[in-house]
């Protein structure tokens, strides 16, 4: 079956450009680039007036199965890709039982290929139950399909175990994915630390938590040559360590979620829980050293850390509510309305840090818009404006901080292998 997308204009994430051009697909693959293309008996998809990107990856998400199932299945988590503009995942490891070794790794992969609905890197833990005390078996995981390692959610206090498991990684061509936070800091904290979380009566998490580690692990990847992605950066002093560290030529990447560069810690006033995430949301300094560090190229990832939760464990005290909210359904919107828009990033950037820069740290070939392709795109509507309602996510959690919030520019189709997953 052939599928012409036409009249759209197609984002090169590489060089940096838009252009008007038609895109035709036959077979799961793209067989033509360029204007004015004709293919009788196509299926014409009018893409006038909308960005035609390649499929959006988010290298960060907690599809939850196995284990927990009741916040989120692998089915469920990529049909919320898919409405998200998402074509592919990485999934973290801290599902029940972790994805710490190769059984687990290939039963993530199975139940996503069955979902048919999006691509699934899964990322296997450093260690042994995450726990933090015994690496994991790593090279048995990495031949099963894990494309990368992470104790996401929990940090790897050990130096000298992290300093191991960079040199397994390194000698495995693969990325550790560090969660920066030191527990003696951190511990017992809920938010972030400052004059909010005083007024509030909360215990605050400090940014030196998350800057201790950070620093720590950038010394770890200069000493083993490991490849270092930090997840989820959250402080202006987190950055500056990363901008220096890369102009040393030391191997580290980063990435910034939607909520951390759009909310601060005011947005904790009212006690919802949507808005208890790890680490925390920040002060206003923060979000704007994150975006300056999206414009120059500090950060090289803009990823969601979807991390869905029932009502039930969501609907309780601030203190006792897990961390975490959805993500993959408000991602794109938000980084149009909050960043594109506002002109912090062009859209060729915006698309760049979700396509090309992540597949690149995972070792993943980057799709690209041209001929021998994969046909994985993303079509998203500039001007099309709505209001978030969790009612209508697709994703078991409705934990998002952003309901009600409008938003402007939204995927309106997702496809992925030529097929389509979503359409508006």
């Amino acid at each position: 079956m052939k599928l012409l997308v036409k009249g759209g204009t197609v984002v090169d994430p590489v060089r940096g450009t838009l252009e008007d051009a038609d895109i035709l697909v036959e077979n799961g693959l793209i067989v033509e680039v360029g204007p004015g293309i004709e293919a009788p008996g196509a299926e014409v998809l009018d893409a006038g007036g909308r960005l035609v990107a390649t499929g959006l990856l988010d290298m960060h998400v907690h599809l939850r199965e196995p284990g927990y199932e009741a916040k989120e299945t692998i089915e469920t988590g990529c049909r919320a890709a898919a409405r998200g503009g998402f074509t592919a995942l990485a999934c973290m490891p801290n599902t029940s039982p972790i994805a710490d070794n190769r059984p687990v790794v290939r039963y993530i992969m199975e139940r996503a290929r069955e979902a048919g609905l999006s691509r699934v890197y899964p990322v296997g833990a450093i260690t042994r139950g995450s726990s933090g005390s015994e690496l994991a078996e790593m090279a048995d995981m990495r031949e099963a399909g894990a494309v990368a390692f992470s104790d996401d959610g929990r940090p790897v206090a050990d130096s000298g175990l992290m300093r191991s498991a960079m040199q397994y990684a390194s000698m495995l061509g693969a990325a550790i994915i560090s969660h920066c936070e030191d527990p003696g800091l951190a511990a017992g904290g809920v938010m972030n630390e400052g004059f909010t979380s005083t007024r509030l009566g909360l215990k605050g998490i400090p940014s030196a938590a998350e800057e201790v580690m950070v620093a720590r692990d950038i010394i770890l990847a200069g000493l083993t040559g490991c490849r270092l992605h930090i997840a989820h950066v959250s402080t202006a002093g987190s950055v500056r360590l990363i901008r220096e560290a890369k102009s040393r030529g030391v191997p580290v990447t980063a990435e910034v979620t939607p909520h951390h560069f759009t909310l601060t810690d005011s947005e904790v006033e009212g006690f919802s829980t949507a808005t208890k995430v790890n680490p925390p949301l920040r002060g206003e300094a923060d979000v704007a050293a994150l975006r300056e560090a999206m414009a120059d190229g500090t950060i090289d990832v803009i990823a969601t850390d979807h991390a869905p939760h029932t009502a039930e464990e969501k609907d309780v005290e601030y203190d006792r509510a897990p961390f975490g909210m959805v993500g993959l359904e408000t991602a794109v919107g938000l980084v149009w309305t909050e960043l594109v828009d506002k002109g912090v990033i062009s859209p060729a950037r915006a698309v760049a840090m979700m396509t090309v820069n992540p597949a690149r740290i995972l070792g993943l070939k980057p799709v690209l818009p041209e001929t021998g392709a994969a046909a994985d795109l993303t079509v998203i509507d500039p001007a099309l404006k709505e209001k978030v309602d969790p009612a209508s996510f697709f994703s078991r959690g409705r934990n998002t901080p952003f309901a009600g919030r409008e938003l402007k520019g939204l995927p309106v189709l997702t496809m992925v292998g030529g097929k389509i997953v979503y359409r508006r």
